[in-house]
């Protein structure tokens, strides 16, 4: 197995092939809206064993084999947003991964999923983004069993990913009650900092932070969610926390509170912002939650903030307010110092964020 100092083309930095990095090269809220609104045929038959499909915009699909035993199913690929291979390797699988933890799942096995330009990088790139896959996958507890693979102008990787879950303790974005507390378990920021890496501002110290939230798996979050027991969950990434947010109350048919004061925030990310290290995506994003924000004054910097691309971030979990301490406690015991209550659901318009 070659190591990082013994790669080839050393001088070749993966950034640089790509548009965008990480999750804030997807489609847009909004583009995708478009495009599902123009496809025929993809409302499944009345299956009452699909547990979870297309309707509530969530993490990832469940199908119920038997009444103790569901599979979940997901997939989830990008271009680069680090430049060390083996890192890339590791982001991307622990994003795939995190669609299978807020479904309260167990990951059981993935598929690597690769784009690569034969003729532009070497493979030896691809097999240590392949190793930080694995090993990723490896710390989860889930095998490697195959993948699919294109020439492609632009680098890209990922998984798709199948677990298990028992269908009666399923977590979903479309459970949560009116008076939930909202909780996050990483700090936003990454987004901010993958920008800056692509045009060579972002600190060296704040780039290996990003690295180290990016490969912290979800596993410790799903774990504290069931222990504690919480209404509904999903995953923060390539909409960033407003999208996601959204995504839950429109599914749960609900408002919200949101405490920007109290959402955790990577240290220095805030420099980057005020020096205009702000992602195409992210300002989609920030485009398509506007309507439906009330900003109460927020400055632009803070909303965008707020809509940050995310890739491989937190879960974002509705719980009982009783139980929000003891769920921040769960946490933090389970790896997640850096969980907080950001604010509450409320009864109303559907989709409606309030800022207070």
């Amino acid at each position: 197995m070659l190591e990082p100092a013994q790669l080839p083309g050393e001088d070749f930095r993966l950034t640089r092939f790509s548009h965008g990095a990480g999750c804030a090269c997807k489609l847009s809220p909004a583009e995708l809206r478009t495009v599902l609104g123009l496809v025929q045929g993809l409302d499944p038959p009345g299956d009452p064993n699909l547990l979870v499909g297309l309707d509530t915009a969530d993490d990832a699909a469940v199908y119920r084999v038997r009444d103790d035993l569901a599979i979940v199913f997901t997939a989830d690929f990008f271009t680069p947003i680090v430049d060390d291979p083996y890192d890339f390797g590791r982001v991307a699988a622990t994003n795939a991964l995190s669609d299978i933890y807020a479904m309260g799942a167990i990951p059981l096995m993935c598929l690597n999923l690769v784009g690569w330009p034969r003729e532009g990088l070497p493979f030896e790139l691809l097999a240590r983004i392949i190793d930080g896959g694995a090993a990723a996958a490896r710390g989860a507890g889930a095998l490697v069993v195959g993948g699919h693979s294109i020439d492609d102008a632009e680098p890209k990787y990922g998984m798709a990913v199948v677990g298990t879950v028992d269908p009666r303790a399923v977590l979903t974005n479309a459970g949560a009650r009116p008076g939930d507390a909202l909780v996050l378990t990483k700090p936003l920021g990454l987004g901010i900092i993958s920008t800056a890496l692509k045009r060579d501002q972002a600190p060296p110290a704040l780039m290996a932070e990003a690295v180290r939230l990016m490969t912290t798996l979800n596993e410790g979050a799903r774990d504290a969610a069931l222990e504690v027991g919480v209404n509904a969950a999903t995953d923060v990434t390539g909409f960033g926390l407003l999208g996601h947010l959204r995504e839950m109350l429109v599914a749960s048919g609900l408002s919200a509170r949101l405490d920007p004061t109290r959402v955790p925030v990577i240290d220095g990310v805030r420099d980057l912002l005020a020096a205009g290290m702000v992602a195409g995506g992210t300002q989609r994003n920030h485009a398509f939650v506007d309507p439906d924000v009330d900003w109460a004054g927020l400055s632009r910097d803070e909303q965008l903030l707020l809509a940050d691309a995310q890739t491989s971030g937190g879960l974002l979990l509705a719980v009982e307010a009783s139980r929000a301490g003891a769920l921040v406690a769960a946490l933090g015991r389970h790896g997640t110092p850096a969980a907080a209550v950001i604010g509450h659901t409320v009864e109303g318009t559907p989709g409606r964020i309030g800022i207070r």
